[in-house]
């Protein structure tokens, strides 16, 4: 199969994909009837109607734990390539592991001496 066949097969399972969804989207909208609905735009919890405005902004405590969050999600996020290549790289892949850990580690440490990860 050429090159050129292999893109427009491509091409054809995205065009078919695409015709597929909006064809259901379609279908949807024929026979699903959207009715308004007072009660449908009040934010609501658990069937209470919120005392609360729906836009309120997070206290600044909480931003600490985001972003150690997104320090350890991306660390997985790299790890999971890196061990897929590690037996091919060898010894430099261990220690650019190795300093990339020791970073995040830092990292950690920071936001522990800070007080992110104080109990409040």
């Amino acid at each position: 199969m050429s090159s050129l066949q292999q893109y427009g097969l491509l091409l054809g399972i995205t065009i078919g994909t695409v015709g597929f969804v909006l064809s259901l989207f379609a279908l949807a909208r024929t026979f699903g009837k959207a009715r308004r609905e007072p009660g449908k735009d009040v934010p609501a919890t658990a069937g209470q109607l919120s005392r609360d405005p729906v836009w309120v902004r997070y206290h600044a405590r909480y931003y600490g734990y985001a972003l150690l969050f997104l320090a350890f999600d991306m660390e997985m996020a790299f790890m999971y390539p890196w061990a897929v290549v590690y037996k091919q790289v060898g010894l430099v892949a261990l220690l650019d592991m190795g300093v990339f850990l020791a970073i995040l580690f830092l990292g950690l440490l920071y936001g522990w001496s800070q007080g992110a990860l104080r109990r409040q």
